[in-house]
C-alpha cells in the first residue's frame, strides 16, 4: 500500500506490515490455545477492520489531492482572467469558461460568449 504522502505522519506500509505480524500471531494462539477460539475471531475481526481503513485514507488521499489540484487550477484560471482583463484583452473570462468546461461545469449558454 502507498503511504500517505508529503506532510503525513502515517506510514501506511508499516501499519500493513504489521496488523500483517499482528494477525499471524493470533492464528497462531488460536491454533495453540484453541479454548479461546471466540477471544482470537474477536481480536482478528478487529485487525481486519485495519486494512479497510488503510483504503478509506488511501481513497481519501486521492479525493484531496484532486480537489487540491482543480482548486489550484480554478485559482490560476481566475488569476489569468484578471489579468487579462487588465491587459484589455478582448474575451478575459475564456480562461475562466475553459477551466469550467473541462471539468463539465460550464452552463451550455456560456460556450459561444465571446
Amino acid at each position: 500500500m502507498p503511504n500517505a504522502p508529503g506532510n503525513s505522519r502515517i506510514d501506511l506500509e508499516e501499519i500493513t506490515t504489521r496488523n500483517s505480524t499482528a494477525r499471524r500471531i493470533v492464528a497462531g494462539f488460536s491454533a495453540a490455545i484453541p479454548t479461546l477460539a471466540e477471544l482470537w475471531q474477536l481480536i482478528d475481526s478487529a485487525l481486519a477492520d485495519i486494512r479497510a481503513l488503510i483504503a478509506e485514507i488511501t481513497g481519501l488521499h486521492t479525493e484531496l489531492a484532486d480537489t487540491r489540484r482543480d482548486r489550484a487550477n480554478l485559482i490560476a484560471a481566475a488569476r489569468a482572467a484578471i489579468g487579462a482583463h487588465h491587459d484589455g484583452e478582448p474575451d478575459p473570462l475564456w480562461y475562466l469558461r475553459d477551466e469550467l468546461d473541462a471539468h463539465g461545469q460550464l452552463p451550455p449558454d456560456s460556450r459561444s460568449q465571446a
